[in-house]
């Protein structure tokens, strides 16, 4: 009787644990769908898989693009080599020192992923399911063999559900001018920040010099970073590719900037991805006013 009565105990305490293991709201997680999610509709437009299984399977194999996988080769997916020719990088997964396809960017492992899916016999059938069918895709890829791991299908819905992406499988316009960026085929890294993108001047910038590498209109440029169109930009600066926000991300809520020698108020807009005129609205400064060195201005 006991050893019924412990049992049923253990089994309880299985019960709660996994309650407790039910997956939880992560930033990183959001700040990946936010950066990657334009990607995944091209996908699905192109191709017909739901976008949110694509983001669902890109962060979940890829620990939010910070795996090695992701961080050495740009693979998002997990994909290993198969007949692969061309780049290729060595990870421990099932075995050691396995062969992984390896990317010039993430945008090719997005591509990669759905020309792998799509000429596959194995993943045929899941073709004939709905685009809005999320949870069968998820049991199906689990099915079909893409990975080992038994709670695969219930991690992928899991995802898909807490973040809404499934959202995402009910449209069809996307953002060509950021899936262009994300291909970064213009000589130059454009990085992301406070759901913007820039780059980083080089030494005798102009803002038609970057325009020519980033497609975007060199007048369009200087406006969006409250410049002149002729002006000639530092090295180091960060050149935002669209207009400005009015705050910073959510994260630095209740975190003022303190101003440091030689900064000035475009400086710290810059960095930021603010608007100017947000920076003077946001700390009620005067229009003629010069921040000083320990200044605790609000950026949010």
């Amino acid at each position: 009787m006991k050893r019924i009565v412990f049992l049923g105990i253990l089994a309880v305490f299985g019960l709660f644990s996994a309650v407790a293991q039910k997956m939880t709201w992560s930033r990183q997680y959001e700040e990946y769908f936010e950066k990657y999610k334009d990607v995944a509709i091209e996908q699905m437009v192109i191709h017909d898989i739901p976008a949110s299984i694509t983001l669902a399977q890109g962060v979940l194999e890829s620990g939010a693009g910070k795996s090695e996988l992701a961080r050495k080769g740009n693979n998002h997916f997990g994909i290993k080599c198969n007949g692969w020719t061309g780049r290729k990088t060595y990870h421990d997964d099932d075995e050691r020192n396995e062969c992984f396809r390896a990317y010039n960017n993430v945008y090719e492992s997005y591509e990669d992923h759905s020309r792998f899916l799509v000429s596959s016999q194995r993943y045929s059938r899941l073709f004939k399911l709905k685009r809005s069918d999320y949870k069968g895709w998820a049991k199906g890829l689990k099915a079909c063999g893409y990975a080992t791991s038994p709670t695969y299908a219930t991690k992928l819905i899991d995802i898909i559900e807490l973040y809404h992406l499934h959202r995402y499988d009910k449209v069809s316009k996307y953002d060509r001018k950021q899936v262009s960026w994300m291909r970064q085929g213009f000589g130059r890294p454009v990085n992301e920040f406070n759901k913007n993108y820039y780059v980083i001047a080089r030494r005798g910038d102009t803002f038609r010099s970057i325009a020519a590498d980033v497609d975007v209109p060199y007048k369009k440029l200087a406006r969006y970073n409250e410049r002149d169109k002729d002006d000639v930009l530092a090295e180091g600066e960060y050149v935002w590719l669209k207009k400005k926000r009015s705050k910073a991300p959510k994260d630095y809520k209740g975190k003022p900037h303190v101003v440091a020698a030689g900064e000035s108020l475009y400086d710290i807009a810059q960095h930021y991805g603010i608007r100017l005129k947000s920076m003077y609205k946001m700390n009620q400064l005067p229009p003629d006013y010069a921040v000083q060195v320990g200044d605790r201005l609000r950026i949010r």
